[in-house]
This record gives structure tokens, sequence and C-alpha cells, in this order.
């Protein structure tokens, strides 16, 4: 696939996502056509992800910009030529630098290759990632969704998803988010990626935030069913 290319969805294949659960069927209209843009730089996308870790999005952003001002282009060269004092001054943690070196080392050795990516299956990337110190599971599959653009992962770790989906089916916050994202992902299966996307969406977009139920989003919205 381009790696400029954003990665839509079409028709049939949300007609499928929706076909069996008219609650992704009522949020799918609500929001309407989506799609999204794969992050070029497969390295660069997996040094973002290290640094914005357990961060909010504000200061990963800050810190990365500083970052970049720092290295220049970033590559695995251009990393591991800074001491860690330098790294430490753009605001990194002690344990974010020992992530982005094991990172940069196994980037340079070909230990991780990642032009050889595109042609595994996820579990195998999954595996080979997480290999890496500071990646786990999450920025693995953040990884196969943005950078990827593999249309059958389902993050069922993303607190966005399991609150969205809790807000979809009307749960308590209180309920296992993660638990209901599995007992409804077969519904969806295999449009896991755009089932994901529409979840986050109805974050970003504050709906849920925003409204109590979906139900109340459709009828605010004017999107209830005429007689």
């Amino acid at each position: 696939m381009n790696p400029n290319k954003p990665l839509t969805f079409e028709k049939s294949e949300i007609e499928a996502l929706t076909a069996r659960d008219p609650a992704m069927r009522k949020l799918v209209a609500l929001i309407g056509n989506i799609s999204m843009t794969k992050r070029e730089d497969h390295f660069q996308s997996l040094v973002r992800s290290c640094i914005g870790q357990q961060l909010s999005v504000k200061a990963a952003q800050t810190i990365y910009t500083r970052f970049k001002e720092l290295v220049g282009e970033i590559t695995p060269e251009a990393i591991l030529q800074f001491s860690d004092e330098e790294l430490r001054s753009v605001g990194l943690s002690k344990q974010k630098i020992v992530y982005l070196r094991d990172l940069s080392e196994k980037v340079q050795t070909k230990e991780v290759d990642l032009d050889q990516l595109e042609t595994m299956n996820n579990d195998d990337i999954r595996k080979v990632l997480t290999s890496v110190k500071g990646i786990g599971p999450w920025t693995a599959e953040m990884f196969l969704i943005f950078s990827l653009g593999r249309t059958d992962v389902l993050p069922v770790g993303d607190l966005g998803i399991q609150r969205a989906c809790q807000w979809l089916y009307g749960k308590e916050r209180a309920s296992n988010g993660k638990k209901l994202i599995q007992s409804n992902a077969e519904k969806w299966h295999p449009h896991f990626t755009a089932a994901s996307l529409y979840l986050w969406e109805a974050i970003n977009r504050g709906l849920v935030a925003e409204y109590t139920s979906l139900d109340e989003a459709w009828t605010q919205l004017n999107h209830e069913e005429k007689p």
C-alpha cells in the first residue's frame, strides 16, 4: 500500500460492519464517512509513540517538537549520536531514553527490520515490535492501524475505545470495557479497524462527553426517524 494514500472504507465494508449491530449502525449514521491517513515513516512513528506514552497529547507534542529540533532527521543513527544528558534536555525521561536507544539499535542492526513488516501478518508484527523495550501490545496495535493500514485490528486495551463502547451500549462506566468490546467484536468481524475509528471518533467529536447515551445524541442531532 502507498503510505501516502489515505485509508478509506468502501460502502460494502461499512454495511458489513453495521449489519448485525444496530447501535454501531446508528453511530455510523451520526458520524458519516470516515478515513485516516497512514503515517509515512515507520521508524518516526514508533519513536513518536514511545515519546508519547503516558503523556497528555499536548505534553507529548511539546517534547516531540523539542526532540525533533535537537535530532533533526529522525533516524536511528541520528538518535544514537546524542548523549543521555542531551536527550534529557528536551524533556525525555531516563526510561524513555532507554526505549529510544533500544529501538534505534535494533532497527540499525536489522534485528527489527521495518522494511519487512509490510509483508508480515499481524501476530508476527506484534512479536517483532514488542521485542523492543517500551513497546507493548497497544503501541504495536497503533502501528498496525496508523502505519500499516491494517483493517482487522481491534485494540481492546485502549481506554478511549472502552469508554466509547460503554457509551454505545448504554453501560455504566463501572462495567468492564474490555469484556464489553470482546463480547460485541464478533458482530464487527473482520472490519475491526473501521469499528475502532468510529469509536474513537465518538470521543473526538465530543459525543461521549456531551450526551449521556447514543439515543440522546441521535435525537439531539436531529437524526430521529420521522413517523
